[in-house]
């Protein structure tokens, strides 16, 4: 059997801080492969360097993520996007990043990623990739995807590997292991390291480990006020203080202001802070 230790990593979101302290972990895990499964820009600051620091490296395998997309379907004014959203300033922080990024020369290079990638090893079940499932990148994967779905999701595959939920997860159904990388630059399950699943090949089958990495958190806050994101609004605000607690905030504050019919702005964000207020990480 080859040797096979894939770093997995996803849900980067412009924080290049988290992505070094990852790819050094990696590479001291032993890790041969590593396979980045979609957001690798967007909500945070740097966005451009994260993207061209994995682009610097060999045999990085990408998948794309929604996010990935969003910001060429932003920038091009997109028939696929809402048209009441380019004119609401809450936007303004992907509006940003897809600026940073059209200036680099890399808003497109995402164009060529798949949406799925498969890990085959010969003697091993097949794994399948995605950022959200192989069906749609904004479909989560987790302990609580229902075992019928999975079946549908995985095909042939043994295991299955989402990202998306900016949280680790791994269940058994019906004999397929589903498992989810968690987020690297903006986690969501409280704890503030740099998430990321490490899958090695062995005679009895996919091991699974999940890592988080410990780094200073310091320079990418900073750079949220210096790189001007921050200015651009509401939105941004939101990513700092994801960043800051390690909890969705951006998604259950969108929800919630879709369901009483209220609009973005930062009196109902005060609101909503007040009503659900989020632990410190």
């Amino acid at each position: 059997m080859p040797s096979v230790r894939a770093a997995l990593i996803a849900d980067i979101h412009g924080n290049a801080d988290a992505l070094r302290a990852v790819l050094a972990d990696a590479e001291a895990q032993g890790a041969e492969r590593v396979i980045v499964n979609g957001d690798v820009v967007n909500r945070g600051p740097d966005s451009v360097e994260a993207l061209a620091l994995l682009l610097a490296r060999e045999g990085v395998t990408f998948t794309l993520g929604n996010h990935d997309d969003l910001v060429r379907l932003w920038h091009s004014r997109s028939d696929a996007l809402p048209r009441s959203w380019f004119t609401d300033p809450f936007w303004g922080a992907t509006a940003w990043s897809a600026e940073e990024l059209d200036r680099a020369g890399l808003l497109h290079v995402p164009a060529t990623w798949p949406t799925t990638v498969t890990l085959a090893v010969p003697g091993l079940p097949e794994v399948r990739v995605a950022h959200g499932t192989p069906a749609h990148y904004r479909e989560g994967l987790s302990e609580r995807t229902p075992p019928e779905r999975v079946a549908e999701l995985a095909g042939e595959a043994g295991v299955l590997v989402g990202s998306h939920i900016h949280r680790p997860a791994q269940a058994t159904r019906n004999g397929v292991l589903v498992l989810n990388t968690g987020a690297v630059g903006a986690p969501a399950n409280g704890d503030p390291r740099a998430q990321y699943l490490l899958l090695t090949a062995t005679p009895g089958g996919w091991v699974p480990e999940f890592r988080a990495v410990p780094y200073d958190r310091t320079g990418v806050l900073k750079r949220f006020e210096t790189s001007g994101l921050l200015e651009t609004g509401l939105s941004a605000e939101i990513f700092r203080d994801e960043l800051r607690t390690a909890r969705s905030l951006y998604t259950p504050y969108w929800l919630w202001t879709e369901t009483h019919g209220y609009p973005r702005d930062a009196r109902t964000w005060a609101a909503f802070l007040q009503q659900h207020p989020p632990q410190p990480a």
